[in-house]
């Protein structure tokens, strides 16, 4: 009995300095979680606006490998034993909650049960309803710019399969020179095929698009040829100068500033593209264009005037200026969070809603900030109904008021290009995560 005192007494210690704080501090971190839970639900955050993990409670083990695995962090927490999406709202797509739970307990979907995401008709090779023709990067749901360099790359790969060479035209038309559009061009011409990239506007895609400076999170990815790009974050310019040596470097055919305005299957097989100035025939088409290519407008009065825009690129350029900032997620809080930084500024955000959910935290805590200074005025509820020379009218609730303005920045994300699809025979679906609903038949 006196030898098994002093292992006792080990036990003891063991327990008491180490399992003891530890069950203190999963219980206080657990209880936080449910906070966070109840108040991301009470704030409409659970709802994501991409891919995004779906937690099997029956599979799911509450290892917590999934929340220390997302590069975003708080997206994920441990509640009642099991992860639950706490800020859905931010969640971009990474995917590697997925991959790192060691039960597969997680499924990557689109869209939720209350919030339907529409979606082109895409299989797992990228190949869409329509024979020969292929989707990849966000038109299909993937934004993020290493899983669309993924999937540029992938698509070329499957596309080859079974592909007749083409005698008197391209074997590959990729419209869209963005990340997923530039990987398929530069993957197309290290395999030898005879193809060509048509951008409406300058290769890149929305990362021109960016405000300057503004600082991008990288998972990391690989162009055909090219160095790999590290995890971490990096500038907008920096990241523009990758792409621009990349395209330097590559023996890719690329033309800019010439919009895809049809893509028709021929009875051959065979596909023309139709741009403003030519037609172009080939055995396959990739299209990685962008969902946001046409920005979602406010459709009021006064919004044809040049005083209104649909991105920021400089925000150094409007000084002691009245500016009206429309929307409610990042691009909306940075712009404003931006323009209120310059002298003289007058900003003010406008929103339909009754809160601001949307936003990663970081940013959403720095637009509190300025708020509360009065540097930036919300105006939540409210909704543009005029843009006039030097005023806007806004109605707030059941009020209007006529507030001053030079200039208004509307974001308001992006239309998907439905008719465009559809003309072309892909078949759309309105996601709810794992339930899928047929959309209108392609109109032909």
């Amino acid at each position: 009995m006196a030898t098994a005192i002093p292992y006792l007494i080990v036990i003891g210690i063991i327990i008491v300095f180490f399992v003891f704080p530890a069950f203190i501090g999963f219980r206080r971190e657990e209880a936080h979680a449910r906070k966070v839970w109840d108040e991301a639900r009470a704030a409409g955050r659970t709802d994501p606006a991409s891919l995004h993990p779906l937690v099997d409670p029956a599979v799911c083990i509450g290892c917590g490998t999934c929340v220390t695995a997302c590069p975003e962090g708080k997206i994920l927490k441990i509640v009642d034993g099991h992860a639950r999406m706490v800020n859905g709202a931010a969640c971009i797509g990474h995917g590697a909650c997925a991959a790192a739970c060691p039960v597969g307990g997680i499924e990557l979907v689109f869209g939720s049960e209350r919030r339907g995401l529409d979606l082109p008709d895409v299989g797992p090779d990228f190949q869409t309803n329509v024979p020969g023709l292929y989707i990849a990067g966000e038109l299909g749901g993937m934004g993020l710019i290493a899983n669309a360099v993924e999937q540029g790359k992938q698509a070329v790969a499957n596309l080859m399969k079974g592909m007749p060479k083409s005698k008197d035209g391209y074997d590959l038309v990729v419209v869209g020179a963005g990340p997923a559009g530039l990987a398929a061009g530069m993957e197309a011409a290290a395999r030898g095929l005879r193809s060509i990239v048509v951008e409406q506007d300058t290769f890149g895609g929305a990362i021109r698009h960016y405000p300057r400076q503004k600082t991008v999170m990288s998972s990391g990815f690989t162009l055909p040829g090219q160095p790999t790009v590290q995890r971490g974050t990096i500038k907008k310019e920096a990241l523009v100068e990758i792409l621009t040596k990349a395209v330097r470097s590559s023996t890719m055919e690329l033309a800019e500033a010439e919009r895809v305005e049809a893509v028709e299957r021929r009875a051959d097989g065979r596909f023309e593209v139709r741009t403003a100035t030519r037609t172009l025939v080939a055995s396959r088409v990739l299209l990685s264009v962008g969902r946001r290519g046409t920005p979602r407008t406010l459709g009021v009065p006064g919004e044809d005037q040049e005083k209104v825009t649909y991105r920021l690129l400089d925000a150094e350029q409007y000084q002691h200026q009245h500016m009206l900032v429309v929307g409610a997620g990042d691009s909306a809080l940075e712009a404003a969070i931006a323009l209120a930084e310059q002298p003289g500024n007058r900003v003010t955000l406008s929103y339909r809603g009754d809160t601001l959910n949307r936003a990663k935290p970081k940013n959403q805590k720095i637009f509190d900030r300025l708020v509360e200074k009065g540097g930036i005025t919300l105006a939540l509820n409210s909704q543009v109904t005029q843009i006039g020379i030097d005023r806007v009218h806004i109605r707030v609730g059941d009020e209007q008021q006529v507030i001053p303005n030079d200039y208004v920045l509307v974001f308001a994300g992006g239309i998907l290009p439905t008719a465009f699809l559809q003309a072309a025979g892909i078949r759309l679906q309105r996601h709810f995560g794992k339930r899928v609903e047929a959309m209108d038949e392609p109109k032909r």
